[in-house]
């Protein structure tokens, strides 16, 4: 059976410092993309936080980085912090 380990971690910073963090592993056949945001959704449910817009900004980023950064920017609701950072740190 072929394991298909993917790994997101999720962030969220004010002030420079960690306020909560997160790992959602899925080892699911899933397409990257929906694993992405399964993982998303999870951690905005962990954080009690609503989903974030991915602006065009965003998007890029993470293509580039496997890294991306939400800030206020990209909620409609406030949040109470500076900002939501999600990263792939596995992917078989």
């Amino acid at each position: 059976m072929d394991n298909h380990m993917f790994r997101l971690w999720g962030r969220t910073f004010k002030d420079n410092r960690l306020l909560q963090d997160t790992c959602i592993d899925d080892g699911s056949q899933d397409t990257r993309t929906h694993k992405i945001f399964r993982a998303l959704d999870e951690i905005c449910l962990q954080f009690d936080l609503a989903r974030p817009i991915w602006l065009n900004k965003t998007i890029a980023d993470f293509k580039r980085h496997s890294k991306v950064r939400f800030t206020q920017d990209n909620f409609i609701e406030s949040i109470d912090f500076d900002y939501l950072e999600i990263q792939v740190i596995e992917e078989d």
